[in-house]
C-alpha cells in the first residue's frame, strides 16, 4: 500500500512539472516566437549574403606504366651506383597527391600564374552568383572592404602562404579503390577560373612528374650505355639493351601523350550556373530555425529560474 501511494505522488508530481513546464512555455509563447522570427530571418539575410560556389572536376585515368625488365646481377651493380632499376615506384594517385600537395610546388603555381592576384575577391567579385540574384546584401556585408583591396600591405611571402593555406582547401583529389580512376576538382565561387585552376593543377603537375622522370630515366640510361661499353658477358649484354630499349620507349611514349601518367577520360567544364555544390542554404536555415526556437525555449526557463530565485530570497 505504502509502495503504491508512494508511486502514485511521483506520477502526480511529475505531472505537475509538466504542466508547469507547458504552462511556462505558453505564458511566453510571443516570445519564443519574436526570438525564433528574428534569428531565423538574420540567418536567412545571412546566407543570401552568400555567393554560390561551384566544383568543375576532371576524371583520369592511371596509365600503365609497365616494369623494367629482370636484370639479374646488374641491379646489385646499379644499386651500388646509386640508381634504382626496379619497380617501387608510386602509383598515379599517390604520386599527383604527393605533388598537388607538396608546398614547393603550390609555391611555384602562385608565382608562376600570379595566383594570389586571381584569387583575390577583387578578381573573382564580378564572377560571383546569389541565391535569387541580389548582390546587394553581400555588398551590404562587404562595406568598405572593396576601397582595401588594393592596399595590401602584407609581405610578400606571407600573401603567398595565405594564398597556398587557400588552395589546399580548394583543390582536391581522390581515387576510386574498385576502379582504380582519379578524380581532380577545383571549388571556387568563380566557377570560370575553376576551370582554368583546374587546368593549371593538371598540366603543372604532370608535366612536374614528367620532368622528375624524365632526369632519372636520362641518368639510367648515361650508366646502361657505359655498362653496355664495357661488359663482354652476351647474356648480361642482352639484358642491358633490353633495358635501354624499354627505357627509351618509356621516354618517347611520355613525350607523345599530353598528361604524363594518367589519361583524361572527361575533360574540365565551366559548372552550370544552376549546378551549385554550396552553400547549403536551406539546411543552415531549418538548423538556425530549430537551434533558435530550443535557445529561445531555454531562455524562458532561466529567465523564471532567476525570477523564482529571487522571490524566494524577498519572502526569506
Amino acid at each position: 500500500m505504502q509502495n503504491n501511494r508512494f508511486n502514485t505522488n511521483c506520477i502526480e508530481e511529475d505531472e505537475i512539472d509538466l504542466r508547469e513546464l507547458f504552462n511556462t512555455i505558453w505564458m511566453h509563447k510571443y516570445k519564443i516566437a519574436v526570438f525564433t522570427f528574428i534569428m531565423t530571418a538574420l540567418t536567412i539575410v545571412y546566407t543570401l549574403s552568400l555567393p554560390n560556389s561551384y566544383k568543375s572536376s576532371t576524371i583520369l585515368a592511371p596509365q600503365d606504366q609497365s616494369s623494367a625488365p629482370s636484370l639479374g646481377g646488374l641491379s646489385a651493380l646499379a644499386g651500388m651506383a646509386g640508381i634504382n632499376v626496379g619497380g617501387g615506384n608510386m602509383d598515379a594517385y599517390n604520386s599527383l597527391n604527393t605533388i598537388i600537395n607538396d608546398y614547393g610546388f603550390q609555391k611555384m603555381l602562385v608565382e608562376k600564374y600570379n595566383l594570389s592576384e586571381k584569387l583575390s575577391p577583387k578578381n573573382m567579385d564580378k564572377n560571383l552568383v546569389f541565391a535569387l540574384g541580389i548582390k546587394n546584401i553581400y555588398n551590404l556585408f562587404h562595406f568598405g572592404e572593396k576601397d582595401n583591396r588594393t592596399k595590401d600591405n602584407r609581405i610578400k611571402d606571407e600573401i603567398e602562404y595565405d594564398t597556398i593555406k587557400k588552395l589546399k582547401k580548394i583543390v582536391s583529389i581522390s581515387s576510386d579503390k574498385k576502379s582504380g580512376a582519379i578524380t581532380l576538382s577545383v571549388t571556387l565561387p568563380d566557377r570560370f577560373l575553376a576551370k582554368k585552376l583546374l587546368k593549371i593543377y593538371l598540366y603543372e603537375s604532370t608535366n612536374y612528374l614528367r620532368k622528375i622522370d624524365m632526369i632519372d630515366i636520362d641518368k639510367k640510361l648515361k650508366y646502361y650505355k657505359k655498362e653496355l661499353a664495357n661488359v663482354g658477358d652476351i647474356e648480361l649484354k642482352t639484358q642491358i639493351s633490353q633495358l635501354i630499349s624499354s627505357l627509351v620507349q618509356k621516354k618517347v611514349l611520355s613525350a607523345a601523350s599530353e598528361y604524363y601518367i594518367v589519361e583524361e577520360i572527361t575533360k574540365p567544364e565551366v559548372p552550370y550556373i544552376k549546378d551549385k555544390v554550396k552553400p547549403k542554404r536551406a539546411l543552415i536555415v531549418i538548423v538556425a530555425f530549430v537551434t533558435s526556437m530550443i535557445l529561445g525555449i531555454f531562455g524562458v526557463f532561466f529567465i523564471e529560474f532567476l525570477k523564482n530565485n529571487r522571490e524566494e530570497e524577498e519572502i526569506r
